[in-house]
């Protein structure tokens, strides 16, 4: 832990130059730190439909599709 602060452009100037994961890994953390309370129901609507989905998955009942296909159907390109 630092105990120096660090202007956030710094700090941002530093993210930028991890890897894509890593990158992804800490918006998820910092996304997560503004979550102050938790929505119980919430939590327990996105599990069950999150299990849903996996069932469609497990069973064939739905295909995927490569993320390259998938960014050029979304953007149209």
């Amino acid at each position: 832990m630092r105990t120096m602060k660090q202007a956030p452009e710094d700090l941002l100037k530093q993210a930028l130059q991890l890897s894509p994961e890593e990158r992804a890994a800490l918006a998820a953390s910092l996304i997560e730190s503004l979550d102050e309370q938790v929505d119980e129901d919430a939590e327990a609507a996105w599990a069950l439909e999150i299990r849903r989905r996996l069932a469609e998955l497990d069973s064939g009942a739905v295909k995927t599709i490569p993320w390259s296909e998938a960014r050029r159907r979304i953007t149209g390109r």
